[in-house]
């Protein structure tokens, strides 16, 4: 049924493999590759690192307010924001503490920001306050709102620019990336977990039904599936592991425009709407050259395939009919927003665990075990890209008890 040709490290250190796509798997890869009784590949199906959805963020580093206390998303984002100022600050990644605002535009929203506050001050995160609307208009004067609540942490950063830096650090603990490679499934056998491998360009042609035969199996100690977007369903796809401990996954697609025709930057921090279902609202982010965004709204995707899956040949492009949503939602806060100021900008993808109208559900981190084994054999990450750009270097800070 399999292949004869195995790989396992022929140099007798501990093989881990990551199928990644993005930040998450970049600094889980550092992390381990740091050990020098470790030997890491990181596979990756696309021609290069991160171009899933860590390349298609608002690239805002969150503070962790809105979610519940003690919660995974909580507790990495505020330790997680910690991790990434020192670590840009070190390796001289461009990034700004530029502060955000949460505006309640309406009174009855007004009680909703004080419950953010509230549940942002139990999380951990430093120096939020409310604010008067005539407070805010000194601090923006664009900017309509009967209050809002200040977040000094909250910051922007250059993700290439990350991402390049992880990559490269990564290389030099000895990691080897390859790239158009992609993992199709594996199976458990007894203690051991075993990756099957082909070539990007030989699923191009797939069919997406027929049985696919790997090229390659690979025997590593321990397998940390970060594949983002196609993290479920790659799970799903491991014989031997029981695909009902696998929930549901949910994709919200999301477009940015881009504010045109203006040679001063309306504003100087992030400015957030009040959450609505499924994301934070479209709001304003900048980019680290005073380009204002708009975005992203919520437009969730129904039926995935695998060949997109596997890819990530999803559709990306933005359709220029959906700005007349944007206008509206924008005008609340910002008023002044001139007519055919608004450009296309570009449109990502975040996975979730939670579908539309249901209750926000934490990040999952599943383990694997082997049979009559304690130690972990695989790692899943689920539903983390939400935030992932925050919470890159703190995830596997829990590789101390997965033995590395």
């Amino acid at each position: 049924m399999y292949p004869i040709l195995l790989y396992f490290s022929p140099t007798g250190r501990k093989f881990c493999v990551f199928i990644q796509r993005g930040m998450l798997g970049l600094h889980a890869a550092v992390a381990v590759a740091r050990g020098r009784e470790t030997e890491v590949l990181v596979i990756e199906s696309c021609p290069t690192f991160g171009t899933g959805t860590s390349s298609r963020s608002s690239e805002v580093i969150h503070a962790g307010i809105y979610y519940p206390p003690n919660s995974l998303k909580a507790r990495f984002c505020v330790r997680g924001r910690e991790l990434l100022y020192n670590y840009c600050k070190e390796h001289e990644i461009p990034h700004k503490q530029i502060g955000k605002l949460i505006v309640a535009t309406g009174s009855s929203e007004i009680p909703k920001l004080t419950g953010l506050m509230n549940r942002g001050t139990e999380n951990g995160v430093d120096g939020l306050r409310l604010i008067e609307g005539h407070e805010v208009m000194s601090l923006e004067p664009e900017l309509q709102c009967m209050k809002a609540l200040w977040s000094p942490v909250s910051g922007i950063v250059d993700t290439h620019s990350l991402m390049l830096s992880l990559v490269g650090e990564a290389e030099s603990h000895g990691t080897t990336f390859s790239y158009n490679s992609t993992v199709i499934g594996g199976h458990l056998e007894e203690n051991q977990m075993c990756l099957h491998i082909s070539q990007s360009e030989a699923l191009e042609n797939w069919d997406g039904s027929s049985p696919l035969c790997p090229e390659l199996i690979l025997l590593p100690k321990l397998v940390v599936n970060s594949a983002g977007l196609s993290a479920p369903l790659l799970a799903k796809l491991f014989n031997g592991i029981d695909s009902g401990s696998i929930p549901s996954s949910y994709y919200a697609r999301g477009c940015y425009f881009s504010l045109s025709n203006t040679k001063v930057p309306p504003f100087k921090h992030l400015i957030y709407p009040i959450p609505e279902d499924g994301g934070l609202g479209v709001h304003v982010t900048l980019d680290l050259n005073g380009q204002v965004k708009f975005g992203p709204d919520v437009e969730w995707i129904h039926g995935v395939d695998n060949i997109s899956s596997f890819l990530n040949k999803y559709d990306y492009s933005v359709c220029p009919n959906r700005v007349k949503k944007f206008y509206p939602e924008i005008r609340k806060y910002y008023p002044a927003l001139k007519d055919e100021s608004l450009e296309p900008g570009y449109a990502g993808i975040r996975p979730k665990l939670s579908g539309p109208k249901q209750a926000s559900v934490d990040f999952l981190i599943q383990f694997i075990l082997a049979s009559n084994n304690s130690v972990p054999k695989g790692v899943c990450y689920l539903g983390l890209l939400v935030k992932g750009v925050t919470c890159c270097l703190l995830v596997f800070e829990h590789r101390l008890f997965l033995g590395f």
